[in-house]
């Protein structure tokens, strides 16, 4: 699984001009499955936002988690992480799963990140035509692979 994690002031997804979800302060997360995802990748990537102390404390550390801050988390399916841009000019996106595996890898990951976070996930919808708007903070954003662990 691949990840972009996002610290916002807010962020909000919209589907055919209405909106689905909104967050204020908290994580925006674009995630992408591959065929090789187990649920231990799962796992292992809630495990690591949910700790991620990307926050800033009282004087202006990043030493705060989301749970810390009591921030909300908006979870994106986002297949064209795995895009791979080495032949041409069209990326390929072979690597990224289809749905039969995909979207029960995305339904346990918003689940567990639920189950963590100790409040509703907000999410996007699998496979729609989505506008994402945020306000970046910081600007903070990182990029988690479960196939880097190291």
């Amino acid at each position: 699984m691949r990840v972009v994690v996002q610290r916002v002031d807010e962020a909000s997804v919209a589907i055919s001009g209405f909106v689905k979800s909104f967050i204020g302060k908290g994580l925006l997360v674009l995630v992408g499955v591959e065929n090789a995802d187990t649920i231990e990748d799962v796992d292992w990537l809630v495990r690591k936002i949910i700790n991620l102390r990307i926050f800033d404390d009282e004087q202006g550390i990043m030493n705060l988690s989301v749970t810390d801050v009591d921030g909300g988390i908006l979870v994106i399916s986002q297949f064209t992480l795995f895009a791979s841009t080495k032949k041409g000019n069209r990326p390929s996106y072979m690597r990224s799963a289809g749905h039969e595996h995909a979207i029960p890898m995305y339904e346990e990951f918003c689940r567990q990140l639920e189950l963590k976070l100790g409040k509703e996930v907000k999410t996007g919808e699998f496979g729609a035509d989505m506008q994402i708007k945020l306000i970046n903070d910081g600007p903070v954003t990182i990029c988690i692979d479960t196939k880097n662990k190291e």
